[in-house]
């Protein structure tokens, strides 16, 4: 197995992403001076969810990538798949912002959860075909 660079290099700019999104539900509390929870701020619960988000799907798809790219996966699909991640989950907070039913919320918010599945999903499979 080799170290998995490429995945080493998005999940640093993930982790940069995620101390994003953590600074900015901190900011949210700060402002509406809440402790706990979202004080029934629907915009902190947003900020929330966001980072919720990140943090309940970016680590799976980070470490099936990772298992690929150290198993010798192509480096072309390596790339593609964290780059999807990566724009994926830059897309979805845009679309927690944006006003419900709104185009921008169904692409960006839509869109974002859709593809970091995807990445997901097509990483698992390519696993699981390496392994039979």
């Amino acid at each position: 197995m080799i170290f998995p660079v490429t995945t080493a290099l998005f999940a640093s700019l993930l982790g940069l992403l995620f101390v994003g999104l953590s600074a900015w539900v901190m900011g949210g509390r700060v402002r509406g001076n809440v402790l706990l929870g979202d004080g029934g701020r629907d915009a902190l619960q947003r900020r929330i969810r966001s980072h919720g988000n990140f943090s309940e799907y970016v680590p799976m798809a980070l470490g099936l990538v990772a298992l690929l790219e150290a198993g010798g996966t192509r480096h072309w699909i390596v790339v593609s798949l964290l780059t999807i991640l990566l724009v994926a989950r830059l897309l979805h907070p845009v679309g927690m912002r944006a006003p419900e039913n709104s185009p921008r919320q169904f692409a960006c918010r839509g869109g974002g959860i859709i593809a970091t599945l995807l990445v997901t999903l097509v990483a698992a499979i390519l696993l699981i075909i390496r392994a039979i």
